[in-house]
């Protein structure tokens, strides 16, 4: 890439020979060294488990979560530079607010994030600016509208989905996330299966510690995104555990019946 985009790069504004933007990947390669994030729709609501990578030992775990509450009925789960993405998640915040001061009614989904990737494409056009290091997963549930799942990337792409997943690992999770049937899963077995595909994809060698962060929003919660409750979480964690050792030993006898 260095001799291609050489004088390519230095702007958002300018495209390379063959029609790239540089800047947006080097935004996208800053998501990709991210933590591992993943939602996943199921029949009654939108789970959110997020890999927060823990750096130093001396850092407060609890700080700069990478789950976060747009309105009462949004959640969304932030990959890459968390600087980025907080003064993006700022920005929501406000269209959120102004459409209810508006309207006096909760804002939908797609149209706060049709407005977020506008605000998110915008970056990538003038060469004052450059692009957003982060891509958000947004979430929500309501009774006439049901569960919703989007996902915006540094260039303003938006996407609605049935499952995602973003980070370092998100290609072994999206393997796992295709073998689901989200569509019948309520939000208790989505917890279970979420947190399951954070740790089957966690690098024990290269981040040897890190924090699971989930959340939730469906009927259960009656349409409020909330953190899922302790007592969850920890059945959850003993689930996932519980499934990765059963499948090492599932693998160890395969390696002894093929040897």
């Amino acid at each position: 890439m260095s001799s291609i985009g050489t004088g390519y790069d230095l702007s958002a504004a300018q495209f390379s020979p063959d029609g790239r933007v540089f800047q947006i990947e080097y935004a996208n390669k800053a998501v990709e060294n991210s933590g591992t994030a993943v939602a996943i729709r199921g029949k009654d609501g939108v789970v959110f488990a997020v890999e927060k990578l823990v750096t130093s030992k001396l850092h407060e775990r609890s700080v700069n979560q990478r789950i976060s509450t747009i309105d009462r009925h949004v959640g969304v789960a932030i990959t890459g530079l968390f600087s980025d993405a907080r003064t993006v998640i700022e920005e929501t915040r406000q269209e959120a607010s102004k459409y209810r001061s508006h309207y006096c009614q909760p804002i939908p989904l797609k149209v706060l994030v049709d407005r977020m990737s506008s605000y998110m494409h915008v970056c990538t056009l003038y060469s004052g600016i450059r692009p957003f290091g982060c891509s958000l997963i947004f979430g929500s549930y309501s009774s006439s509208t049901g569960p919703q799942l989007f996902m915006t990337d540094p260039s303003g792409v938006s996407w609605g989905y049935k499952a995602c997943a973003v980070g370092k690992a998100k290609q072994a999770a999206k393997t796992e996330l295709e073998k689901l049937k989200m569509s019948d899963m309520t939000l208790a077995e989505l917890v279970k299966e979420a947190t399951r595909i954070i740790y089957a994809v966690h690098d024990e060698v290269k981040d040897k510690d890190f924090e699971l962060e989930l959340s939730w929003v469906g009927e259960a919660t009656e349409g409020l995104h909330q953190l899922v409750p302790e007592d969850v979480k920890a059945s959850a964690v003993d689930y996932a555990k519980d499934s990765l050792k059963e499948s090492d030993s599932e693998e160890e006898l395969e390696q002894e019946e093929a040897t």
